[in-house]
């Protein structure tokens, strides 16, 4: 059974993580969506033992944030994940953070991310056993319907929702 999306991570708005205007600052949407990918990525099956065992991780290479409502010192976030798609080197996944309480939708994230090779520091395939996960996942998660916000471009145009 593959959880579609995924919805393990949790957290809570730090006060140190606040700004001026009263609410999370941007950085920290950052800070937060980093440690909440981590649960997914182990889940997939990059955990601390792939990393020593294969010599190798994933390095980030573009990342997009959509904020869609402020949250506040205190509140607590939920995240659900999925995986969007994924070739011999790259995982494309998408993020949504909730106010738990609340409910809504408070932001989201788009990332890509290569595997590298620690002796090297430089792409290189991922492991069959890890692809073959992956495919798993994607097959479950490609099932889910495609968000609006994935592939947006910036522009001053109001988004166009798919």
């Amino acid at each position: 059974m593959i959880e579609t999306p995924f919805a393990r991570a949790r957290s809570v708005v730090l006060p140190e993580w606040i700004d001026y205007n009263g609410h999370m600052n941007v950085g920290y949407y950052h800070v937060a969506f980093d440690t909440a990918a981590e649960p997914f990525f182990e889940w997939l099956g990059l955990t601390a033992e792939f990393r020593e065992r294969h010599g190798s991780s994933t390095f980030a290479l573009e990342s997009h944030l959509h904020f869609v409502r402020e949250v506040h010192a205190g509140d607590r976030l939920r995240f659900e994940a999925r995986l969007l798609d994924h070739d011999h080197k790259r995982l494309h996944f998408y993020q949504e953070m909730f106010h738990e309480t609340g409910g809504y939708l408070a932001a989201t994230y788009e990332s890509l991310t290569v595997h590298v090779d620690f002796a090297t520091r430089r792409t290189s395939p991922m492991p069959e056993a890890l692809s073959r996960r992956l495919a798993q996942v994607l097959a479950a998660h490609g099932a889910l319907e495609r968000p609006w916000q994935v592939g947006h471009v910036i522009s001053t145009a109001p988004p166009r929702r798919r």
